[in-house]
């Protein structure tokens, strides 16, 4: 069974100049991807990546069963404007069952204590790849970097975990 990884975003373009190149070297290890997105635009460009498209709204509103995902990626901005987001993406940080990453400008303040900057260098593949989904989606290609930025909740993941297996330990 293949590790599942959700990425979600206002746009299929956004994933794709943010995070395009990761989301293409964890595909290349073995991932299973989607992204889900409030755009309904071509899905091409994410096949081209490795990942499939589907429409965040009605991902969001599905009552799904089984475990969930291993790790979500989510956009900054989309964390602090839609609350539904937020929840999954707060649980998940809580319960310690997935590794959550975000990416953008505008970093919700409240989780600044419990996460750490992380860079993910980009195979050069994923260089390559990600010029193409992006020509594919009519975006702008500009220079593509070798390394893409996110903010990590491993750190309060494991503090999390700790603090978990701290209170549960016998006396002595």
């Amino acid at each position: 069974m293949r590790h599942r990884l959700v990425v979600l975003a206002p746009s299929t373009a956004e994933v794709l100049r943010s995070a395009g190149g990761w989301l293409f070297d964890q595909v290349m290890a073995g991932w299973d991807a989607t992204v889900l997105t409030r755009d309904h635009s071509d899905p091409r460009p994410l096949r081209i990546l490795g990942a499939r498209a589907a429409g965040l709204e009605s991902a969001l509103t599905a009552h799904t069963r089984g475990p969930g995902p291993q790790a979500i990626a989510v956009d900054a901005g989309l964390f602090g404007s839609d609350a539904r987001v937020r929840r999954m993406v707060l649980e998940a940080l809580q319960s310690g069952v997935a590794d959550v990453r975000l990416w953008g400008d505008q970093w919700p303040s409240d989780l600044k204590g419990g996460v750490g900057s992380m860079q993910h260098r980009l195979s050069v593949a994923a260089r390559a790849f990600k010029a193409q989904a992006l020509a594919a989606a009519a975006a702008p290609v500009d220079e593509i970097g070798v390394t893409e930025v996110f903010w990590s909740g491993e750190r309060l993941h494991a503090s999390t975990r700790r603090e978990h297996l701290a209170s549960n330990l016998p006396p002595g």
